[in-house]
């Protein structure tokens, strides 16, 4: 019997499938599947539902369009019939992450259909080059970047908070008074992703591992102290990351830039990045 066309939230018995199709573009899907490798398909796991687009048998045939719906909601592949879907199924769920991020063709389509209900946005990115790197890289890797203890979070925080401000544009400590920024960072430090030149105690560069799947790991969060900033720092940093990654675990680097910032586009070139594909960020 066929059921018919829409959205439907998919569990364990789609893993298989879901794997797969990850698996066809690793970098793009990084974000989802570094949740998914992990927690599978649960959402209370996953911190999450994940989506496909389908008109066919309950179960069995081939899944074609994805999409997440956690913190960040992030379309994966699919049509724009796919996209429409997905709108649809976000609008009865409710606005519940913080933006949409992922493939530019895919959140810009689906942005357009949740435009009516969900905007303005605060921000619309359209163009942010994904760009990424599997052998060595190009540029000397910062001896002095390093992880980050997690006796070093009170140290660390300030970048941190610093490079959040200057990115997204909010700040993180606004709502909680910090808590829920401090206990991701804090997070991100226990599990060695948190990296950082010390100078006189205080951070120079930093850098994370945001997510990190099987095959890729997709850097965030690069920062300079300002007046640090145009001595290669963040070129010889980012390059430190990069080889920690590709050498260390064996993954794929990546990271996603903003079109406009030739300064990082210009030094990730540098360090051998090249782009594999466009993202875009839809912010609220």
């Amino acid at each position: 019997m066929l059921r018919l066309a829409g959205a439907r939230m998919l569990d364990e018995r789609d893993l298989p499938e879901v794997l797969a199709v990850l698996a066809a573009d690793p970098v793009a899907s990084c974000m989802v599947a570094a949740r998914v490798e992990v927690a599978g398909l649960d959402p209370w796991r996953l911190g999450g539902e994940l989506w496909a687009y389908d008109q066919r048998s309950l179960r069995g045939g081939r899944i074609d369009a994805l999409c997440f719906a956690g913190p960040n909601l992030i379309p994966l592949c699919g049509s724009p019939a796919a996209l429409r879907s997905f709108a649809d199924r976000a609008r009865r769920r409710g606005r519940m992450c913080s933006s949409l991020v992922g493939p530019a063709e895919q959140v810009l389509g689906l942005w357009e259909e949740l435009t009516p209900d969900w905007g303005p946005a605060r921000e619309v990115r359209p163009e942010q080059p994904l760009m990424a790197l599997g052998g060595s890289p190009e540029v000397r890797a910062d001896p002095l970047v390093r992880p980050v203890r997690p006796d070093e979070l009170d140290r660390y925080l300030p970048a941190a908070i610093a490079m959040f401000v200057e990115e997204v544009g909010v700040d993180p400590c606004a709502d909680d008074g910090g808590a829920s920024y401090r206990a991701r960072v804090a997070e991100l430090i226990a599990g060695g992703r948190a990296f950082a030149r010390f100078e006189g105690g205080e951070v120079v560069f930093k850098a994370e591992i945001g997510a990190m799947s099987s095959k890729v790991g997709q850097i965030q969060g690069v920062w300079v102290r300002p007046d640090r900033r145009g001595h290669g720092l963040g070129a010889t940093g980012t390059a430190a990351v990069s080889e920690r990654l590709v050498r260390g675990l064996g993954r794929t680097a990546s990271l996603y830039v903003n079109s406009y910032n030739d300064v990082a586009r210009s030094a990730y070139r540098k360090i051998g990045f090249t782009q594999v594909g466009q993202y875009a960020t839809v912010l609220f």
